[in-house]
């Protein structure tokens, strides 16, 4: 226990340091607005290279003065005292004061390193490592680990009972835990993995995987700026409700330029949130349905002509069903996208018709050319063009999986009986319910096969131009920031990122595999997940198979998470014995916190269901200061969303069993267990993840049935 008047000295101390560090941001951020304010005033000499120094000031200094104050909060987290006396504070950014010594250590930098990855059993040359906790620019609190005690001076004071578990038994709020100043030594290594090739990190509930993730996002962006910032850094998480969790994460580290996205909104223009039972899902998700789908881009537009009667110069011209079919084959050979080769289908059209006028004899019959250029201008041959083969978007092919006739016949010998009855089912109510997430994979994987249409190029826009052609005025610089602020711009169907990250990578179905592979062909990537979380209920080769498509042959680096830092070894207890079921020899992690508070197990009659769950609810408002989850089946989340209201407000969350994937609350109070481990599919590897998401609390409520 350490004395107060040693806890208020070292503070103390701290805060020196930190009055020293704000006084020198706040003198860079003057210094940044003045440069902003004098590179405008360059304009005013008038020449051509004025204008260009104006325009390189200005944007530097503002993005300067952005980075400083993004990272106002919490900016020095952090203290190494070295064996051979240096003292070097870590932080959010890296600061120098005017004589060029160092005041703040950028986290990201190699010299913060031994912050994460020195141990009592490795020091490396630390002997005492100091977390730093402020709320706004004072010092609030301070935690010690004293690595080397044998080098330590003897009046060198140690504080508090050690960084990491102080951290962890405080509320984590609304988002996703900024770890940055707790990271530890095997979550580092996995952070500083080399930035190429296929980094690999695994481990069970609280080992920090995501957060790893996110760092070594910031990390990688920080350390290879131009490559990674120039092609992006993409974020693939589970669910919508897990992307918003973590959307603080990165800003919070220094980056604000991943781009973030669930699997069910990863294709442009749609965001599905709905999900399939799991034994849709792995139908949905089998690379099986890759080949249904390739079927159903090669039929014939549902509803469409049949045939084709047209009369010309007094004769009947006419195209039966057959011929129209085999005419749309013949344009369409295996591999062809349907889209781009449209004008092939219409050729392939005029031709026949040209060949029957032939045979008809049909009177003053022109030269093909002009045979073709006069049916062209028939608003009637165009009209029956458009409905033969029109433009396909992927919803619309989609949509014919819903008919069950094309539905047989598209998956006959393809998926057994029983798996087209599933798949005719979930798609009974595709125009009511709308996609699932599953259905998004399927979306990107048509877009694959039907291709672009042919448009021809359209010239580029002039952003100077006003409505009536009149041009805007505008100096060189303006026009220069304009192209650069183009050239920054990606189209909302980005597919040439630099480094890919997929987050509980173990739920990804091998179609959602092709749908990010797509997206990181000239990527490294970053796959964190735990296999004894998976709900995938399909084949597990076919699994493996896909994603190592995905990962292409990159050299892979391995890295095993052994540390649950999230539960109380109370609660993990409980989830631990959930998943012995299944694997009793699987390696679990070891839970390094111990609170001495049970979970508590409510068994109630089902007439009593909800007003026990808001009864539990309430109680773990008061009990915790963060959030409170309450996780539920899949199919009571509404109900059990209208028990609670507005309950809690912002601090109380309903997220389903697979929703909560990823998630952690202070509190969480789960709504029939029994359901969720029922499940014959994948029940009770749900139930385990749904049982470690609290870090200081956990209520179970089963309905007696």
């Amino acid at each position: 226990m350490t004395d107060q008047t040693t806890l208020r000295r070292e503070i103390a101390s701290e805060q020196r340091h930190l009055d020293r560090v704000y006084a020198r941001l706040a003198e860079l951020r003057r210094s940044a607005v003045r440069a902003e304010r004098d590179g405008y005033r360059l304009a005013r000499v008038g020449n051509f290279g004025a204008l260009v120094e104006r325009d390189a000031m200005v944007f530097h200094a503002a993005q300067r003065r952005h980075t400083l104050d993004a990272e106002y909060e919490g900016l020095v987290f952090g203290r190494l005292d070295r064996h051979d006396g240096q003292v070097l504070h870590v932080g959010r950014l890296g600061i120098r004061d005017t004589d060029a010594a160092t005041l703040v250590v950028d986290w990201r930098a190699p010299a913060a390193a031994a912050f994460y990855q020195a141990t009592p059993a490795q020091p490396l040359g630390v002997v005492r490592r100091r977390t730093i906790q402020s709320r706004g620019e004072r010092v609030t609190r301070i935690e010690d680990d004293l690595l080397d005690p044998a080098a330590a001076p003897p009046d060198m004071a140690v504080v508090g009972d050690g960084a990491l578990l102080a951290t962890l038994s405080r509320a984590t709020g609304r988002g996703m835990r900024d770890i940055v100043a707790t990271i530890q030594r095997e979550q580092d290594e996995a952070i500083r993995s080399p930035g190429s090739g296929v980094t690999i990190v695994s481990g069970g509930p609280g080992t920090g995987k995501t957060a790893v993730a996110l760092h070594r996002a910031a990390y990688l962006l920080y350390s290879d700026r131009s490559r990674y910032a120039g092609g992006g850094i993409l974020v693939v998480g589970p669910s919508s409700v897990f992307v918003e969790y973590i959307a603080s994460v990165l800003p919070s580290l220094g980056e604000d330029t991943a781009t973030l996205h669930s699997l069910g909104s990863l294709f442009p223009g749609f965001t599905a949130t709905r999900t399939d039972p799991p034994e849709v899902a792995a139908v949905k998700g089998s690379l099986r349905m890759r080949r249904v789908l390739e079927r159903a881009t090669r039929d014939a537009v549902p509803d469409g002509p049949g045939e084709l009667r047209l009369l010309y110069r007094g004769q009947l011209l006419r195209l039966e069903r057959a011929e129209l079919d085999a005419i749309r084959d013949r344009a369409l050979p295996r591999g062809a996208r349907r889209n781009e080769v449209r004008r092939a289908g219409f050729d392939g059209v005029l031709a026949a018709l040209y060949a029957q006028a032939r045979r008809l004899a049909v009177p003053r019959l022109p030269e093909q050319r002009a045979f073709e250029d006069e049916l062209i201008d028939r608003a009637d041959f165009r009209d029956f063009l458009r409905a033969w083969w029109p433009r396909l978007h992927p919803r619309h092919v989609l949509g014919w999986l819903a008919r069950p006739d094309r539905l047989r016949r598209y998956a006959g010998g393809i998926l057994s009986g029983a798996e087209i009855r599933l798949v005719q089912q979930a798609y009974g109510r595709l125009a009511v319910d709308g996609l699932t997430v599953a259905d998004v994979a399927l979306l990107d994987e048509l877009d694959a096969l039907l291709g672009q249409p042919v448009r021809p190029a359209r010239p580029k826009r002039d952003p100077f131009r006003l409505a009536g052609g009149v041009r805007e005025l505008s100096t060189f610089a303006d026009r220069q920031r304009a192209a650069r602020e183009a050239a920054r711009q990606r189209p909302e169907d980005y597919r040439e990122y630099a480094h890919v990250v997929v987050d509980e990578s173990q739920d990804v179905s091998p179609m959602q595999w092709r749908m990010i592979g797509r997206r990181g062909r000239l990527a490294s990537w970053t796959v964190v997940g735990d296999p004894a979380q998976t709900a995938w209920t399909g084949d597990p080769e076919e699994l493996t198979r896909a994603r190592d498509q995905a990962l292409g042959r990159r050299r892979r680096h391995h890295f095993t998470l052994t540390t649950n830092y999230r539960n109380s070894a109370e609660i993990f207890a409980v989830a631990a014995a959930e998943i012995r079921r299944l694997y009793p020899d699987l390696p679990l992690p070891t839970a390094v916190r111990s609170t001495g508070i049970e979970p508590v197990r409510l068994t109630v009659g089902a007439d009593e269901l909800s007003t026990t769950v808001i009864a539990a609810a309430s109680a773990l408002l008061a009990e915790v200061e963060g959030t409170v989850g309450v996780v539920t089946p899949v199919p009571r989340r509404d109900e059990v969303a209208a028990w609670l209201g507005a309950l809690g407000g912002s601090r109380l969350q309903v997220v389903t069993s697979l929703e909560a994937k990823g998630m952690e609350y202070d509190g969480v109070v789960l709504v029939a267990p029994g359901e969720i481990r029922a499940d014959p599919g994948s029940g009770i590897r749900t139930l385990y993840v749904a049982l470690s998401r609290a870090t200081q609390r956990l209520t179970t409520v089963d309905p007696v049935t």
